[in-house]
């Protein structure tokens, strides 16, 4: 058991580490839209993203597409991170509890 929450441990830590390296993020979707879409004319591209419950568009220029793409894919990494952390974190706390629980039970 000991063993398992250490194994936690350290699965936590990386997962820290990896937050760490994430550089600049936004969060959003980036789509081409068109004008004429049955045409395929008139392209542009835009972000779209909600932010203190609110609902956001965006153009962009063509030029920041490239690193715009980079920042939205770095706020998915670290949305799935935290997530993964939450989780880790959970189970770590229930087999902590548990752990703490056969000790007492034990010594009763």
């Amino acid at each position: 058991m000991l063993k398992k929450l250490d194994l936690l441990g350290i699965k936590i830590e990386k997962v820290k580490v990896e937050l760490q390296q994430i550089g600049e993020m936004r969060p959003g979707s980036l789509t081409k839209q068109y004008q004429k879409p049955a045409e395929k004319r008139g392209g542009y591209y835009q972000i779209s993203y909600t932010y203190k419950m609110r609902s956001r568009t965006e153009y962009v220029r063509p030029e920041f597409v490239e690193d715009l793409q980079m920042q939205v894919d770095n706020f998915k990494r670290f949305k799935t991170l935290t997530q993964k952390w939450i989780d880790l974190a959970i189970e770590y706390s229930r087999l902590k509890m548990d752990l703490a629980k056969r000790s007492k039970d034990k010594v009763s």
